[in-house]
């Protein structure tokens, strides 16, 4: 049994037992979270649509942190014009508790 669910304008495929980094939450450490499910696949079949009725997944935050830095330089040939600029994104580690619908 997997859920697909949406959080942060993505969709990921989980299953309980699931650990896996999502765009930030803001939600504190061992507190537990609700995701909305998009689909439900089920030994018996695919449940999707309206037939979800409000069906959900609930996660364990493990911690919140920030990614590795990426660099980012620009520059133009024979113009003596660079830039460099760095980038952290932050993240929200989720466990998969149990897919509630």
């Amino acid at each position: 049994m997997y859920a697909i669910i949406e959080t942060g304008s993505k969709q990921y495929k989980v299953s309980p037992g699931d650990i896996l980094k999502v765009e930030l939450l803001g939600a504190e450490d061992a507190s537990v979270v609700k995701l909305p499910a998009v689909a439900i696949v089920k030994e018996d079949g695919i449940v999707a649509g309206p037939a979800l009725n409000g069906a959900y997944v609930n996660a364990e935050v493990i911690c919140s942190g920030r990614g590795k830095k990426i660099n980012i330089f620009t520059y133009k040939a024979k113009k003596n014009v660079r830039r460099r600029q760095g980038h952290r994104q932050a993240f929200t580690k989720l466990k998969i508790k149990e897919i509630v619908g």
